[in-house]
């Protein structure tokens, strides 16, 4: 069965959908692992960092998106024709065992949601709202990644900034999560408002199933040279006092525009620019997820 890893920072612009790809990226295709790539940000950046615009207005017309099957999931539809597998894009950038669960700029109504729950509340017998919706919360993504948890070697999902339903769905559905931060001052205050956010989450699913959740590591995104670099040094060596060295990736991210521009061509640094900084920085990181996990 597949390791689930979300990849989550409470603050926006710090790598996290840049990591997303270009690890899952480097475990298919160095590792030959199969790996599914789960886009939980009604950004659509992983979406977009492995298929043109194009192609998604394609599949989107025919909605094979995420979003379909949490409608299914909000307004149960026993006849629906679609189930997981067939939303699941294969061969992504010609990667026999890289595949993609698109996202959507449109992933749910919260409306609906919340009259789906308050119904499920007037129905329960303890009419207990926070139950129903600590339940919704844990089986939402469970209920989409279970049907094919077994066909992958992991599922890597890339979670939006913030703590949205979502967020706190793909999280309560994974093994570990993983926390890219820039050394900055607000990027460190997000890695610490989601770890008490992840403790709060656990506490609250513990009288039901326990979530059996670990970070498997924070990951330091552009790292830069000169005056800056020394000021990251500084920031780094902060961090590095509040969490173990175990919790600690070795290998940062270093600052590349290659990665930018491979964005900008809509597939991973690792396949557009193999030889960059980035890149080899992406594959040395992805030796020691393994090592991690091992």
């Amino acid at each position: 069965m597949a390791h689930v890893i979300s990849t989550v920072n409470m603050k926006g612009g710090v790598g996290k959908t840049t990591l997303t790809v270009n690890l899952a990226t480097c475990l298919a295709k160095n590792y030959n692992k199969k790996v599914l790539v789960l886009d939980l940000d009604s950004q659509i950046s992983a979406t977009l960092s492995l298929m043109s615009p194009h192609d998604f207005a394609k599949i989107r017309k025919k909605r094979r998106t995420l979003s379909y099957l949490i409608d299914n999931i909000i307004n149960y539809n026993p006849y629906s024709k679609l189930k997981t597998e067939d939303i699941i894009c294969p061969s992504i950038c010609e990667i026999n065992r890289l595949e993609l669960l698109p996202g959507d700029i449109e992933l749910y109504d919260e409306y609906l949601v919340s009259e789906m729950l308050h119904k499920q509340t007037i129905g329960d017998e303890q009419n207990d709202f926070e139950k129903v919706w600590n339940k919704f919360e844990r089986s939402l993504v469970q209920k989409i990644i279970a049907p094919i948890r077994d066909q992958y070697d992991y599922i890597l999902i890339d979670c939006a900034p913030g703590y949205n339903l979502l967020t706190r769905s793909g999280i309560a559905a994974s093994d570990y999560y993983l926390l890219p931060a820039r050394p900055e001052p607000l990027s460190i205050v997000g890695i610490q408002l989601l770890e008490r956010r992840v403790a709060k989450l656990k506490q609250n699913h513990q009288e039901n199933e326990a979530i059996n959740l670990n970070l498997l590591g924070i990951v330091f995104i552009e790292s830069g040279g000169g005056l800056l670099g020394r000021y990251y040094r500084q920031v780094m060596r902060r961090v590095k006092e509040d969490f173990s060295p175990q919790q600690l990736f070795e290998t940062s991210i270093p600052m590349d525009v290659n990665v930018a521009k491979a964005v900008d061509m809509f597939m991973p640094a690792v396949i557009a620019m193999p030889n960059s900084s980035g890149s080899k920085a992406f594959i040395k990181l992805t030796q020691e997820v393994l090592a991690k996990l091992a």
